[in-house]
């Protein structure tokens, strides 16, 4: 990865011998691995069995997770908040494991759509809930900083599974609790 990353640097222009660029090609392949390290991560190490016995069956919500991310179309950041909940049945997961999952699948080539789905998806998995709702709020770079430049945009997607699509008093809850 370290010489891949000589190769872009040369490739714009760049000279490697510049004192300021030294270094620079083994400190970008550290800092891409760490901001994909998600790959390296399963869902059954981040829960880590931390699943508790609970008599509630109301919603859970856990608002305002922030991530980053890299798009997969130009490895530009998308940065922003996820928010999460789920309806449990006989058991909670622990707090900050919904934080953690949402980070596995952000710390990944992606794009917001997948990554909602696949967080809806796995707290499904994890929890058996009776529903689970996950809505994302981000910011693209690539929207901002190249192509149309719009510095204002942003980008909700939400996923609804198990009683948040079938029940809109459910749905209606969890977004009038994330506002």
């Amino acid at each position: 990865m370290e010489k891949a990353f000589a190769q872009i640097i040369a490739g714009i222009g760049e000279d490697l011998n510049r004192e300021g660029l030294l270094d620079t090609p083994k400190r970008a392949a550290k800092a891409f691995s760490f901001l994909n390290q998600g790959y390296e991560q399963s869902l059954e190490e981040v829960v880590n069995g931390a699943m508790f016995p609970s008599d509630n069956s109301e919603m859970v919500v856990v608002k305002d997770i922030e991530f980053y991310s890299l798009c997969e179309h130009h490895l530009l950041p998308f940065i922003g908040k996820a928010h999460v909940a789920y309806i449990p049945q006989g058991h909670v997961v622990g707090l900050s494991k919904v934080a953690r999952i949402v980070d596995m699948f952000a710390r990944r080539l992606q794009i917001q759509e997948n990554m909602t789905k696949q967080i809806a998806d796995a707290m499904m998995e994890v929890t058996n809930a009776a529903g689970v709702g996950v809505v994302i709020e981000a910011k693209h770079m690539c929207m901002m900083m190249r192509g149309v430049g719009k510095q204002n945009s942003s980008m909700t997607t939400s996923m609804m599974l198990g009683n948040f699509r079938e029940n809109p008093a459910t749905r209606a809850e969890f977004t009038s609790l994330i506002k």
